[in-house]
């Protein structure tokens, strides 16, 4: 997989993320991102939980855009939650494409490097095969609109494998990327807690390694291109998707640092999505926690 441009960053892994953006995506997001000392960044351009699809100020959108580039700090979009390609019910289908839509443009408006959206689940009691082929009907033709050099990536999320989830181990993403024909414009979102949830453990010394290694004998090299680093809750296999703070939950702090050595992460920025706690000061903790395992 050949990438649409490279990150602007110049660390190995710049660490981020996700902020706040309600009272404009520079005056408010950038301010919160600035506090945390990120060094990449994800934002909505929607109401998380809803259809939504609302029009950017141009003004912001400029000042968010020029600050990214001129700190060199990789931004994400990350769609709302509830776009489900695999769902049975047709409104829902196509809301998630209207939604999926929105955030690819508004990504490009604003200068993100790729969107990030969760793969999905098969509902109404029907097949995985039968899912899989309305993703490829409704997926594909959102990934050839992707023709220009600024558009954005699609970076699929696997999900924690909670309900009938079409993709949340490392081997799923075998088949949904065949499904897709393996577009170029796709690329992978790995979320830790995801996978750990899912069923891969982490915590032992190698667990990371082993995930990553696998991540790239099944999507190729060159697809991962963001990932969501955050603690678990829940143990290895519940399928519980409970975000915890860095070194705080059963995965382990240990296991992050597997993931600033191996050769499938260089360049890929992390985003963290952990508990804030009292003032948000949670999250200055993790990205201060993650830029010391990097420097080990």
């Amino acid at each position: 997989m050949s990438p649409r441009r490279l990150s602007p960053a110049r660390l190995r892994n710049p660490v981020g993320s996700h902020v706040p953006v309600a009272g404009g995506l520079a005056k408010k997001g950038l301010a919160k991102a600035r506090e945390l000392g990120c060094e990449s960044v994800q934002v909505f351009v929607a109401n998380a939980r809803g259809w939504a699809t609302p029009d950017g100020d141009p003004r912001e959108d400029e000042a968010f855009r020029t600050a990214c580039e001129q700190a060199r700090i990789p931004a994400y979009v990350h769609a709302p939650y509830l776009i489900n390609f695999g769902s049975h019910t047709p409104a829902t289908a196509t809301a998630s494409v209207n939604s999926m839509r929105h955030s690819l443009r508004r990504a490009r408006e604003i200068g993100a490097l790729g969107v990030v959206v969760h793969t999905g689940s098969a509902t109404g009691g029907r097949t995985r095969q039968t899912a899989l082929a309305q993703v490829r009907e409704l997926v594909l033709p959102l990934l050839d609109e992707l023709d220009r050099d600024d558009d954005p990536l699609f970076l699929l999320e696997p999900t924690a494998g909670q309900g009938f989830s079409l993709c949340s181990l490392a081997e799923d993403l075998g088949p949904y990327l065949d499904a897709l024909d393996r577009h170029p414009r796709l690329g992978i979102c790995l979320d830790t807690c995801h996978a750990f949830a899912a069923g891969h453990d982490l915590a032992p010394a190698g667990g990371m390694k082993a995930l990553l290694d696998e991540l790239v004998a099944v999507a190729g090299e060159g697809r991962l291109r963001l990932i969501h680093a955050n603690d678990s809750k829940a143990g290895a296999g519940s399928r519980l998707d409970r975000h915890e703070n860095i070194g705080v939950g059963r995965i382990g702090a240990a296991a992050f640092q597997e993931i600033f050595s191996h050769p499938a992460t260089e360049g890929v920025p992390l985003i963290i999505e952990t508990p804030g706690g009292k003032d948000e000061k949670g999250h200055g903790r993790d990205i201060r926690r993650l830029k010391q395992l990097r420097r080990i």
